[in-house]
């Protein structure tokens, strides 16, 4: 069986073909996304030129599979969360996309927080500018003509599903991450959207991320696929990139390190702690229970190396890790706190920025270069022990992203979190978890339904790395003092 896995990323927008039987892709488009900064700390994308990236890839994918391309029985959908987008009555945008990176609604966020408790305890995600929630806010106290023009609100997903399916229909995993959803009761939270100040019905209806919609070609649009297609709605991007990653199991951990970076397990219930997101992978049904992705991202992954690479050392990345290299663990005492861009996860503080300490006469340029390496994941570690206190022990960790390319990055990693950390075989991680999703959307309705666990089973991995004895515990003396250094 072959499925089409897309994924609407914030850097790049690919489509996936697999072949279900062998579990390799067959074919595969790239394009990258483009987005515009108006305004410091505003972030928007244009979600026409979304749709028309979306119709390359898929193109693309169909072209290079061939005859084949009529085999394609299904296509399920991976996407960035916490975009927001209005449109009219017709479904044309007013607005661009704003995305999660968009810091407009900083005050407001603020306010939500100190004023509404409400409200923030029963969202399962922290309250963040990035938040459709307070970009509402902030479109409200901004923007009040737009706010009467807009006849809906939607994500940059919602508009692709919409283009595709004539439908306003929103998965659970990327309504939870709106602020305006309660995944208990599986509705839009009623005091959310009255701090928001956007009615129930100018939003979309909440399904589960199985969907399933059958295509049918838009009148005088030319066709992506073959009439009656299944289309399986999906849902977030770090939802099934914990799927594509195999970590389904109790004590799985997938950590991704890209420009940002995520702490990511599966569980059958939303954590507590508001620190922490809980969103719906897959809400219970007759052949699963429900499956929680709970964790914390951070806005400060391998953008720090590009940082020290071209700001401070001002040499090229190879260059940059070699010389870290060259320092023992824990870089002679000298510490790094990675927020060159505000942070989400644990401290969800917009406004922090990163600084050294400790710094000695006898700490060179490669000093400097490692410590910010370990700073990154000091900080990923300090969301670990958190989830840890909330969802059991990591046992293992399932690693991708960009940082992978690196032995001694992943190393490190092993050492700082003391456990054996798996590199995924594919970097591919959310466009794999769409086509998983797509299996077991498309088995449910067959006599031998899979499980979500039994599709994890079958991820492909490459290197385990083995954490080294001398260097953890080395590092549980540098975390600790990582840790004192606050907030």
């Amino acid at each position: 069986m072959l499925l089409l896995g897309v994924d609407i990323g914030t850097t790049n927008l690919k489509a996936l073909a697999i072949d279900t039987e062998t579990g390799q892709p067959i074919a595969q488009a790239t394009r990258p996304v483009t987005t515009l900064v108006p305004k410091p700390g505003w972030a928007e994308q244009d979600p026409n030129a979304i749709w028309h990236l979306v119709g390359e890839v898929i193109g693309e994918c169909l072209t290079e599979l061939g005859p084949q391309a009529s085999k394609v029985a299904g296509v399920c959908f991976s996407t960035a969360m916490h975009s927001l987008l209005a449109v009219d009555d017709t479904g044309r945008p007013l607005t661009n996309a704003l995305i999660w990176s968009d810091n407009r609604a900083s005050r407001e966020a603020l306010a939500i927080r100190t004023s509404h408790a409400e409200v923030t305890k029963a969202l399962n995600v922290p309250v963040h500018p990035m938040l459709p929630l307070c970009k509402l806010a902030w479109f409200s106290a901004h923007n009040p003509r737009l706010l009467k023009r807009a006849v809906r609100w939607l994500s940059i997903k919602e508009y692709v599903w919409w283009k595709l399916t004539g439908r306003y229909e929103i998965d659970y995993a990327m309504a939870g991450a709106t602020g305006l959803f309660n995944n208990a009761k599986r509705t839009w939270l009623a005091p959310a959207l009255a701090v928001a100040n956007v009615r129930a019905d100018q939003l979309s209806t909440p399904v589960n991320t199985t969907h399933t919609v059958a295509y049918a070609p838009k009148a005088g649009s030319p066709a992506l696929f073959a009439t009656d297609t299944p289309l399986i709605i999906g849902a977030s991007d770090g939802c099934l990139a914990n799927l594509g990653a195999g970590a389904i199991e109790p004590g799985v951990t997938t950590i991704t390190i890209g420009t940002s970076g995520a702490v990511r397990r599966t569980s059958s219930r939303p954590v507590g702690d508001d620190r922490l997101f809980s969103y719906l992978l897959h809400a219970r049904d007759a052949t699963e229970p429900d499956r929680y992705v709970v964790g914390g991202p951070t806005n400060n992954g391998a953008n720090v190396l590009e940082w020290l690479s071209e700001k401070l050392i001002q040499h090229d990345t190879p260059t940059v890790l070699t010389e870290a290299a060259t320092v023992p663990p824990g870089a002679d005492g000298l510490l790094f706190r990675p927020y060159l861009q505000g942070e989400r996860a644990p401290l969800w503080d917009a406004s922090v920025r990163g600084s050294y300490h400790h710094v000695d006469w006898l700490h060179t340029r490669a000093h400097f270069a490692r410590a910010a390496l370990e700073g990154v994941l000091f900080n990923l570690r300090r969301t670990e022990l958190l989830l840890a206190r909330n969802a059991g022990p990591t046992r293992v960790i399932h690693a991708n992203g960009g940082f992978a390319q690196s032995a001694f990055w992943v190393q490190m990693m092993a050492d700082i979190f003391n456990v054996p950390v798996r590199l995924n075989a594919s970097n591919e991680s959310g466009a794999i978890g769409a086509v998983k999703l797509a299996q077991f959307a498309l088995a449910s309705t067959t006599r031998k339904p899979l499980s979500l666990t039994d599709l994890a089973a079958t991820t492909e991995f490459g290197h385990t790395f083995q954490p080294n004895s001398e260097a953890a515990a080395l590092y549980r003396k540098q975390y600790k003092r990582f840790e004192e250094l606050g907030e």
